[in-house]
């Protein structure tokens, strides 16, 4: 490996703080590279588990191996990680496959970690929402299915967006109403006591299911990072979801991507930009990293920054406890 990669992690997370730019470094290493950042020693696995930066933090948003992408790190691996990094909580997101059925596994080799799955409504299912394999997702053993997901990568709005030709999954009628098979997975959702979370609908349409979802009676309502791209809300949007029971994501990947990364095709988004969506309402948020691309930082380290640069920016550690610790743990079941 060349000398140029070989880059030790104390010194890392010392630039991360000084500049905010190693992590984009890291973000335009090779994918052989990607590993180095990810938390093996033993020394150093022991000095992270005493870290109070990252100790007690719940990350129910990204993504890792086996799947239909190329990702930075599997899901064994990166359990081991976060249990040194005392994490309290994950939930693995898979855009294709089905992830809480392999946190059953993963768990039966590490008792200790604390790891949770999620099922996505894409195209892999069926061309319309599966009532049917939600139903059988919360049924899996272990209960470890703790979100379903409405479309990502197959939503209506993407598909649009990136001008297919193709029809994307919808998850709404012609006139704004909601399907009857998304409300069935919302009662599904509402009995198991699970997350329904809007996926990559459009905030329009997240607005729609969140109304609808408190109709029926579902408790833990994400809308998803509202923050990102496309799916970019206003505050007023933002607002009106919250004040219909919905808990809003904000995912660090935006502030990551961007012009001098392996991402350069979005806008990066500024930490001051981040930390203003979080101070919306930091009660009704919480923050997830959306990271495990290949080319983007480890998700151990990504959250580290984030959680730096949120103290950087002002934000009171209480709201941060919040964000990344106490909201999050409620949403996946860890508190009642």
């Amino acid at each position: 490996m060349k000398d140029n990669v070989k880059i030790n992690r104390r010194n890392f997370i010392k630039s991360s703080v000084l500049t905010g730019g190693a992590l984009l470094a890291h973000a335009a290493m090779p994918v052989s590279a990607a590993g180095v950042l990810s938390i093996q020693d033993k020394d150093e696995g022991k000095a992270a588990a005493g870290d109070a930066l990252l100790r007690g933090v719940c990350d129910i948003h990204l993504h890792c191996r086996p799947d239909s992408r190329e990702r930075s790190v599997d899901e064994y691996g990166f359990m081991k990680d976060a249990v040194r990094a005392g994490y309290r909580g994950v939930m693995f997101k898979s855009n294709d496959f089905s992830c809480h059925d392999r946190a059953y596994i993963v768990r039966q080799a590490l008792p200790d970690a604390p790891c949770f799955g999620s099922f996505c409504m894409n195209r892999v299912h069926g061309d319309r929402v599966n009532a049917f394999a939600a139903q059988k997702a919360v049924e899996t053993s272990g209960g470890l299915c703790r979100c379903i997901w409405m479309p990502t990568l197959d939503a209506v709005y993407q598909y649009r967006y990136e001008k297919r030709r193709e029809q994307g999954i919808p998850v709404t009628d012609d006139n704004g109403r909601v399907l009857p098979e998304v409300v069935k997975v919302m009662e599904i959702c509402a009995g198991a006591d699970i997350i329904f979370a809007t996926g990559h609908s459009s905030p329009e349409e997240s607005i729609a299911l969140v109304r609808k979802a408190r109709e029926v009676g579902v408790k833990r309502v994400v809308v998803t990072h509202a923050n990102s791209f496309i799916w970019t809300m206003t505050a007023d949007q933002i607002k009106l979801c919250m004040d219909q029971g919905a808990y809003i994501e904000y995912c660090y990947l935006p502030c990551l991507w961007g012009e001098g990364s392996k991402m350069p095709q979005y806008e990066r988004q500024s930490m001051a930009d981040f930390a203003a969506f979080a101070r919306i309402d930091p009660s009704r948020s919480f923050i997830s990293t959306d990271l495990g691309q290949a080319v983007m930082p480890h998700p151990v380290e990504g959250m580290r920054d984030c959680i730096l640069k949120l103290q950087a920016e002002g934000m009171p550690q209480g709201d941060i406890d919040l964000l990344v610790r106490r909201n999050p743990a409620w949403l996946i079941g860890l508190d009642k």
